[in-house]
């Protein structure tokens, strides 16, 4: 592998990093300084209140707004360490630590793809059968993290020769 491969390689990892560390913190921030927004969403998606009601189902919603709140503000949480996991990932790559990039990095990235994955898709999307709802239906902007954090994930792994990435900057 040639110097400037694993220079872009490097850069590449950098750059998909901080870009989804970017998206993931004004996630957060903006589930934060609008509480209410989303909160409706989970309120929603959690009550099963516009889905096709069938008997079968409903007895999964979760209609205790205690309950609810208390989800949405754990999603919270965990979009908000992820973000930090991120940012530090960012850092370690920005400063060519490449064994402690790749590690962080990996740790926020599965971080959200258990979030958007497990959280939103399976869970969200089939227990809770948001996949019926016309208006509380967030399966397509869960998928859309959960690939974008798939492909960083692959991306920063692939094999470059750390010592050619770090002698070139």
């Amino acid at each position: 592998m040639t110097t400037s491969t694993s220079r872009a390689l490097s850069l590449t990892a950098t750059l998909l990093t901080a870009t989804v560390a970017l998206y993931i913190t004004l996630v957060a921030f903006g589930n934060i300084t609008d509480f209410g927004t989303n909160q409706q969403f989970v309120r929603h998606v959690l009550a099963m209140d516009t889905t096709f009601k069938d008997d079968d189902l409903m007895w999964r919603a979760v209609t205790s707004k205690g309950l609810q709140d208390a989800a949405y503000v754990a999603i919270i949480v965990w979009e908000t360490a992820a973000a930090l996991v991120l940012i530090a990932g960012t850092w370690f790559w920005v400063r060519r630590d490449h064994r402690r990039a790749r590690a962080t990095t990996t740790y926020g990235l599965l971080m959200l793809m258990l979030l958007f994955g497990a959280g939103f898709i399976a869970i969200g999307g089939e227990w809770f059968a948001m996949w019926q709802s016309k208006s509380w239906n967030g399966l397509d902007a869960a998928l859309r993290v959960f690939l974008l954090s798939g492909v960083a994930l692959v991306v920063v792994h692939l094999p470059f020769r750390e010592t050619d990435a770090a002698a070139s900057g």
